[in-house]
């Protein structure tokens, strides 16, 4: 135990000078925290290790770096819509409402409907140099004005592109100018749990903060999470995203976006954030761009893992938990307890495997997939439609407010 403790204290500078193989216990020690540096580092180079740790420890961190390089691209989107209100609760304020009048058959007074102005606020990140942003859908639906706030005090009008209620993505447009920051994009692919994670955004409206972590898992379901109506498999993070983050980058260590935080968990288990895989959103956002909307396959399947015991020592394959009735899936003769092992002739193993690969397929064409039942094999031709939005269910995690 005491070497954990011991590699716990030295300074990530140090941490990765041993993980790279150091020059042996006195170089280690020049990176060494102060109080155990003095203790480790040979007498006789006592001054010399001291004048080189102090360079070391004066250095900016990995974090600083990441944020000055993605940091200029992140901006705050403010929202203003206007909704109708009822006005007053007396006799008259009653009276005084179209809505009540019209109900009881009472004519209209000819008096428009109150009004008032609700505002918001997220985050986003500029991710063309053309002026494209992108930032969540639940930040910008159903607004009147987007306003667009950059680091150097720069505000700019911003108009929606398209956004994507079931993978909660938008895109909007910098009206003007040119010659916007842009925040380099990584390959969520290449993330491993363990790695770091920077959340950057502007929560409660303070601009421009900055919160570490590291990614804790991945390709979280968003269904498992309690979100029914979203299209989600998430980077789970540590890194605090509080109201105010929804749609601003998740960094890696080397500045990096590998994602775009949307959910926070509250109550039970509060401090879990939530992120869009970036190359899921790169994808999007080039459907939004291209053709403002999102096409979404359905082949009418609720998956699940194939848990070790389920007719054998390991998983090999996606389990059908539920099918839609009458669903593409149910009418081209697969059941419930079905193993799907391949799509489009590709092996899966997880969930989102057959999700991406329907996605890759389709709307409308014909998609081969192959299953195991009875300890049989076969492989059937399902026909994907368009997937609808349905209702929002309760859960615990929620998107996290504008």
């Amino acid at each position: 135990m005491r070497p954990v403790r011991f590699l716990a204290s030295l300074h990530p500078s140090a941490r990765r000078a041993l993980s790279g193989g150091g020059s042996g216990l006195a170089a280690a020690a020049l990176l060494l925290v102060p109080s155990v540096a003095s203790a480790v580092a040979p007498l006789p180079g006592r001054a010399q290790a001291s004048g080189a740790m102090a360079a070391v420890l004066g250095r900016q961190s990995f974090v600083a770096a990441a944020v000055r390089r993605a940091g200029p691209a992140v901006v705050t989107i403010d929202t203003e819509r206007t909704v109708p209100v009822v006005t007053g609760a007396g006799p008259g304020g009653l009276l005084n409402d179209p809505f009540f009048r019209q109900f009881f058959g009472l004519p209209q007074m000819g008096q428009p409907p109150a009004q008032r102005t609700e505002r918001g606020q997220g985050s986003g990140v500029i991710f063309q140099s053309d002026g494209l942003i992108l930032t969540n859908a639940h930040v910008v639906e159903r607004t009147d004005r987007v306003t667009v706030g950059l680091q150097n005090g720069q505000r700019v009008e911003g108009k929606v592109v398209g956004l994507d209620r079931l993978t909660d993505l938008a895109v909007v447009r910098l009206v003007g100018g040119g010659g916007w920051p842009v925040a380099p994009l990584g390959n969520s692919d290449a993330l491993q749990v363990g790695d770091w994670a920077i959340a950057v955004g502007n929560p409660f409206g303070l601009d421009n903060t900055v919160t570490l972590g590291i990614v804790s898992s991945l390709n979280r379901n968003a269904t498992k999470l309690g979100i029914t109506d979203k299209r989600l498999d998430l980077i789970q993070t540590d890194a605090a995203i509080n109201p105010g983050n929804s749609g601003g980058p998740l960094l890696n260590a080397e500045g990096e976006v590998v994602g775009i935080n949307t959910l926070v968990r509250s109550g039970p288990g509060a401090g879990l954030g939530f992120a869009i895989p970036i190359n899921r959103a790169r994808s999007i956002a080039q459907q939004l761009v291209t053709t403002g909307r999102v096409s979404h396959p359905m082949i009418g399947v609720g998956l699940d893992v194939v848990r070790i015991g389920e007719g054998g020592t390991a998983p090999t394959g996606v389990r059908i938990a539920s099918l839609q009735p009458g669903g593409p899936a149910e009418r081209a003769g697969l059941r419930r307890d079905d193993l799907i092992v391949a799509v489009a002739g590709r092996p899966v193993s997880i969930p989102v495997d057959v999700i991406n690969a329907v996605e890759a397929g389709g709307v409308g064409r014909p998609l081969a997939i192959t299953i195991e039942r009875s300890g049989g094999r076969q492989t059937l031709e399902v026909l994907p439609v368009e997937l609808q939005p349905q209702g929002v269910a309760q859960g615990q995690p929620r998107l996290a407010p504008r």
